[in-house]
């Protein structure tokens, strides 16, 4: 009896054993199924994140745009594989990798109105009027320029009279050189929902519109206030280009200045009346010399020629060699010329007849020594007949009593608009 209770509680205690073993499985198995299935929804978490990650370092760069991409702060890249050109890119995500892209083939124009005093709209379509009747040097801004031009300063003359002009500009530039603007250039950084274009523009146009300043009032300095307005303003606006090109080329801005504009000039209004006088005045002078020179060259030209003013310059003493004398009278032409043709046929015939009249009188000699008054008739009444033989008019008087000898008056064409007998009017 004792050994069959034993046994029936061995085997009570065996089956509830079976039993929580089986449980024990049960249960082991779920968290086991439970945490295989957490480890493959965590394995596509992260893989979903890392396609994310990877997606996000897709960068677009704009066609007028390069980029430089910045790799913990460095630029990335050696020679033409630091810049980006237009098109899709991908880096590494922030924080690793950043893109910086940068407009190049977009140009930029400023107003500059640094030297132009300051104006009101009145109200209804009218121009803008001068907020002040009196000059201000502290508000109006302006520029000064020389009263006459340098070459024409004294010697021991400092040149000190100077002259005001107001004036406005535009500047148009262009950044051709991403990676000196980058390093050398000072932008903001570009805030969540700010355009980096407009970032660029309000950090480095004050720095280029201090630039341009510097070289507009350099430049503007050398020339006068005629210059500015009228004669020289492609010159003066060349001048500043070039200046302000220099100090951008100095600091390695990676700047490029496309175009320097003079939009608008003037005078002080203060001294509007005396500027129109004397602006009035210098214009006839100019004239005047002008109508001078045209003159002068016209009559050295029709005297001697287009060598009329080398050829003066000889005449006047200046040093030249004998070739180049002989070169310029051979090319002598215009009045001088004719001068020269007349004075030469001239001389030519002056000399012909003398050498006939030696010869003549050659001939003469013998018979002249022989028979002196004889040949002194002859050569006498064939003068008196060549002369008679060339006028149109011959009054004879005749001699009257009580004098002495024969004399013999000839009034020879005494109308002046008498003209010579032609040929054939003297004939029959």
């Amino acid at each position: 009896m004792t050994d069959q209770n034993h046994e029936n509680k061995d085997t009570q205690y065996a089956i509830r054993n079976t039993q929580y073993d089986s449980k024990l499985d049960a249960a082991g198995k779920s968290l086991f199924e439970a945490l295989r299935i957490s480890f493959i929804i965590l394995k596509i978490i992260m893989i979903v994140l890392v396609i994310v990650f990877l997606t996000s370092g897709f960068r677009t760069v704009g066609s007028d745009e390069q980029a430089l991409v910045l790799r913990f702060g460095k630029i990335r890249g050696v020679g033409e594989k630091r810049l980006l050109g237009p098109g899709l890119h991908w880096v590494f995500p922030y924080p690793i990798d950043e893109i910086v892209k940068i407009p190049v083939a977009k140009k930029v124009n400023m107003p500059v109105n640094s030297f132009w005093y300051p104006e009101k709209l009145p109200p209804g379509p009218k121009e803008r009027i001068r907020m002040s009747e009196v000059l201000d040097p502290i508000k109006d801004g302006y520029c000064i320029t020389r009263s006459e031009p340098q070459e024409n300063v004294a010697a021991g003359s400092d040149g000190s009279d100077y002259n005001i002009v107001h004036s406005r500009w535009q500047l148009t530039y262009q950044i051709t050189k991403p990676e000196l603007f980058f390093k050398n250039v000072y932008v903001e950084d570009v805030k969540p929902g700010e355009i980096y274009f407009d970032v660029i523009k309000n950090t480095v146009e004050p720095l280029l519109q201090k630039l341009f300043e510097d070289a507009v009032v350099t430049a503007i300095v050398n020339y006068t206030v005629d210059d500015v307005m009228f004669d020289q303003i492609a010159a003066l606006t060349g001048h500043v280009k070039k200046l302000l090109k220099k100090n951008l080329e100095t600091i390695e801005s990676g700047v490029e200045v496309v175009e320097v504009q003079l939009t608008d000039k003037t005078w002080p209004r203060q001294v509007d009346e005396a500027f129109q006088a004397a602006h009035k005045a210098s214009q006839e002078s100019q004239k005047a010399i002008s109508e001078a020179r045209t003159y002068a060259e016209k009559t050295l030209n029709e005297a001697a020629g287009p060598v009329a003013e080398k050829l003066l310059a000889v005449l006047e003493g200046k040093s030249t060699s004998e070739q180049e004398r002989e070169l310029l009278w051979a090319q002598l032409a215009g009045a001088a010329q004719e001068k020269i043709a007349q004075a030469r046929a001239s001389r030519t015939k002056v000399v012909q007849t003398a050498r006939a009249d030696a010869e003549y009188l050659q001939k003469l000699l013998p018979e002249y020594r022989k028979y002196p008054k004889l040949v002194v008739q002859k050569i006498y009444l064939d003068a008196i007949a060549y002369i008679f033989n060339n006028v149109d008019e011959k009054i004879i008087i005749q001699p009257t009593k009580g004098t002495k000898g024969i004399v013999l008056w000839l009034y020879i064409n005494s109308d002046p608009e008498l003209k010579p007998k032609s040929k054939k009017e003297q004939s029959p």
